[in-house]
């Protein structure tokens, strides 16, 4: 144990802490140090946070649970902390669906929707990579979305089926066969498929569900001859570097699921079942719900004759108190339960939790008990579930309080809530390493509000600048979209002024985005800004948070004094925020009087421009524009002119430089048995590509696409 405590988190990187970084990380690391619970980051964009935290990990060596408020969040922080800890095990842990519509039934129709969901397998990989990695390694870094408080096996109960093979060892090879499939791994006849294992005369081969290498056992004679990693397609055979945490000639084979429960347990667990079952369906007849009593019968011996017969069934979680041994009431286990194993195995002080835009993610944490209880509830009462559903969810917020250990919010508006929490121990990063300011603040009246902002965008395009102007509804983002794609309108506008006269105007190009616009084309439109394609981006509430547009050298809010969330201090703050990645950067704010909201943004914008200022003073340093490049797409889209010029979508997948695949075109009916299994090996190496690049929505396409030339 002492040998693998020794295996240091190593932080890897070209830079040097600047700025305020260094007396960041030094006041956090003295915190936690001191033993303080929970503490502030108050990090600009730009500043460096994230460098900031990797840091604090390094100097602390703790495990590290790192929460983002959304899977696209979570992936830069994945990628970036990847980066840092090369030779650590940085995990990435977000809800496993590419689709998922929850169990639910509407009264008001009498409609019942069942559970449909698909499974990304990629990231149950992931997912199960970053529990077996806290099983096994005292090195953990697991950045995950809040799906971290929703239900998982135990942790005691998924170390307690690992399979140790050692070579040498006598063991009944049906023996070992059986303990697979204890461990949930499917036999396969013919492809080995990750989670499942396959027997090839003398030599079982076993693909863990949690890793991209399989395991080769060679058996005689009821011993274990040799032990070898291979490629699960090729066959071949892969040298295995020195671990630090076991020998090379063994290995430690974990479940294929999160659930594994024994035999014995099982029997219990459904006798269990069946007893309020009788006790649940003599309730509801008692209050004259016969039919939701037969219902409930009906559905619940349904179930459990799958479970018996398959070990499974669609919506067995909601039999998960009963498998996991729980009374009724009590919190599900979570990841947080096997960060706490983690600790306690390795023997830390405690784990670090880190939430990252924690005035966001905190207040998702919080709402997603009550959105999943009031679903359930309506499922029990009509009879489409036992109560004991109501207990596979997610944890209550005083829940997680309780069992995330040692925390640090990260935000650059932290609320009450968290300075609170702190009791307003708050570490400040206000200087960016590449001397950018806050914008500069202007307010004007909301009178021909559209006709200055028209004007100011003009300037802007003319000397290739981008800007972002929010509305308060999406009605006004599409008409002053319209408004501003109209050369006739603008011409108007500038004949009326005489700083444009006799000017050549060059028209500015406008797009809007809000919930509506597609996730593929929202990446798509922010692209497109950042090349030049647009010159303005129009919208509500989706230009704060994970935005990063350096060319962006103007943030404009109308109506910025109606007062309201997407007007308070901290959305103001936010959206102004955006215009800090730019040496000319500024915010115009549209109103007639100033707000408290207005007033609390304003000067705390101020205050950070004014300590920049004296830094770069100081330090004589002049601010540097950031260069930031646009990552190339794996995914391509584009629109071709079909069908009586009807406009339709085309996805061209980049194969290489010289060869584009455009996937909507395929059709499986007009290729041959040999261009099939060429396209199918070109698509699956793309599919992979895409999968570890985190890119899981271009992966599903692929996926999608393979399967319909194959059927």
């Amino acid at each position: 144990m002492e040998s693998q405590l020794k295996m240091p988190f190593k932080l890897h990187s070209n830079y040097q802490p600047t700025g305020d970084q260094p007396q960041a990380i030094e006041a956090l690391v003295a915190g936690l140090q001191q033993g303080t619970k929970d503490q502030v980051l108050l990090g600009v964009t730009g500043s460096g946070k994230t460098f900031t935290i990797a840091n604090v990990i390094e100097k602390t060596q703790k495990p590290t649970l790192v929460i983002a408020h959304n899977k696209t969040l979570a992936a830069q922080l994945y990628q970036e902390l990847r980066d840092f800890f090369p030779r650590n095990a940085v995990s990435y842990f977000v809800s496993y669906y590419d689709y998922y519509q929850p169990e639910a039934y509407l009264p008001s129709s009498d409609t019942y929707i069942e559970k449909e969901a698909t499974i990304n397998e990629e990231i149950d990989k992931l997912r199960l990579a970053a529990t077996t990695h806290l099983m096994t390694r005292p090195d953990v870094i697991i950045v995950a979305s809040v799906s971290c408080i929703y239900s998982l096996g135990s942790p005691v109960d998924y170390n307690r089926f690992i399979l140790e093979v050692v070579e040498g060892e006598l063991i009944d090879r049906q023996s070992l066969l059986m303990q697979l499939s204890n461990l949930q791994y499917e036999r396969s006849d013919s492809d080995l498929l990750r989670g499942s294992y396959r027997l090839r005369g003398d030599v079982i081969q076993v693909w863990p569900a949690y890793q991209d290498t399989a395991v080769r056992i060679e058996t005689l004679s009821d011993r274990i001859v040799s032990i070898r990693d291979i490629d699960p397609i090729s066959g071949s055979i892969i040298e295995k570097a020195p671990s630090k945490f076991y020998k090379n000639n063994m290995a430690l084979i974990y479940p294929a699921k999160h659930y594994a429960v024994e035999v014995k347990s099982q029997k219990e667990a459904m006798a269990e079942i069946r007893r309020d079952l009788n006790e649940r369906v003599e309730e509801l007849k008692k209050i004259g719900k016969n039919i939701e009593a037969y219902r409930l019968e009906h559905k619940v011996n349904y179930d459990l004759e799958m479970i018996q017969e398959f070990g499974s069934v669609n919506g067995i979680e909601n039999y998960s108190r009963y498998f996991d041994g729980r009374q009724p009431g009590e919190p599900p286990y979570t990841l947080l339960d096997y960060f706490k194993y983690n600790q306690e195995k390795f023997g830390f002080d405690s784990f670090l939790t880190v939430i990252d835009e924690s005035h966001i993610s905190i207040p998702q944490i919080k709402g997603m008990y009550f959105g999943d209880r009031s679903r359930k509830e309506t499922l029990i009462n009509y009879g489409f579930r036992l109560p004991a559903a109501i207990d596979n969810r997610p944890l209550q917020l005083h829940e997680f309080l309780e069992r995330k250990q040692q925390s640090i919010y990260v935000s650059a508006t932290p609320s009450e809530w968290e300075l609170k929490m702190s009791q307003n121990r708050v570490v400040e990063q206000i200087i960016r390493p590449t001397g950018l300011l806050d914008p500069i603040i202007d307010i004007r009246p909301t009178k021909q509000q559209i006709e200055d902002l028209t004007l100011e965008i003009i300037k802007r395009k003319k000397i290739s600048q981008r800007v972002l102007v929010t509305t308060l509804t999406k009605k006004m983002a599409e008409a002053l979209s319209d408004y501003l794609n109209d050369p006739e309108k603008i011409n108007a506008l500038v004949k009326k002024s005489k700083e444009f006269a006799d000017q050549e105007i060059i028209y500015p190009q406008v797009a809007y985005l809000h919930s509506d616009v597609e996730t593929l084309d929202r990446s798509d439109i922010l692209d497109d800004l950042r090349g030049g394609k647009y010159d303005v981006l129009v919208g509500i509430n989706l230009l704060r948070e994970g935005l990063d547009l350096p060319e962006v050298s103007l943030v404009a809010i109308l109506d910025a004094d109606q007062e309201g969330f997407l007007r308070s201090s901290t959305s103001l703050i936010q959206t102004m925020g955006r215009a800090a990645r730019h040496v000319d950067g500024q915010v115009i704010l549209y109103a007639d009087k100033v707000t408290k909201s207005m007033d609390s943004a304003i000067k705390e914008t101020t205050r950070r421009r004014q300590i920049q200022e004296t830094y770069n003073l100081k330090h004589q340093i002049s601010p540097v524009g950031i260069n930031k490049p646009i990552r190339e797409k794996l995914l391509q889209r584009q629109e071709k002119d079909q069908n009586n010029n009807k406009n339709q979508k085309s996805i061209l997948l980049k194969i290489s430089n010289k060869e584009q695949l455009n996937l909507t075109a395929i059709n499986p009916e007009e290729l041959t048995p040999g261009e099939k299994q060429a396209l199918i090996k070109k698509l699956r190496t793309q599919m992979k590509k895409a999968a570890n690049e985190l890119d899981f929505e271009l992966a599903g396409i692929i996926r999608d696409k393979i399967k319909a030339i194959e059927s």
